[in-house]
């Protein structure tokens, strides 16, 4: 499977375990690039250093950076707000009432592996149609 060097994805989550797994299933399913991250600050440095992924897959709750935090800072920048984000986490959050989780989806913990994997379709289809 021949995937664009362009197409990438990013995994934010400070479980080791479901960053590498996820990570694994992704290349192995797609052939999409993807970087993994357990740190927020360090994966929303990447993206300021460049790093543009089609998608990122984002927990809540992780220490030191959040992932509202994060998203809060995504939003404030410019060229990083368009990154489309859909939200893996266990905290029984709903996206009303909180505008930085207004314009992502949010998938709960434990999830379908195979709705991650069409939701991510979707995503990198919209991708390839944008210019």
């Amino acid at each position: 499977m021949s995937v664009p060097a362009q197409l990438s994805l990013m995994i934010v989550d400070d479980d080791d375990d479901l960053r590498q797994t996820l990570a694994s299933v992704i290349v192995a399913t797609s052939g999409y690039n993807v970087t993994a991250f357990g740190d927020a600050r360090k994966a929303l440095a990447a993206l300021q250093d460049g790093q543009t992924p089609f998608l990122i897959l984002l927990d809540l709750m992780m220490p030191g950076m959040s992932g509202w935090e994060f998203r809060a800072a995504q939003l404030e920048n410019a060229a990083l707000s368009s990154i489309p984000v859909v939200v893996v986490t266990a905290a029984n959050v709903a996206s009303h009432g909180m505008p930085t989780l207004a314009d992502v989806e949010i998938l709960r913990k434990p999830f379908d592996l195979d709705m991650l994997l069409t939701l991510i379709e979707r995503y990198a289809a919209a991708a390839r149609v944008r210019p």
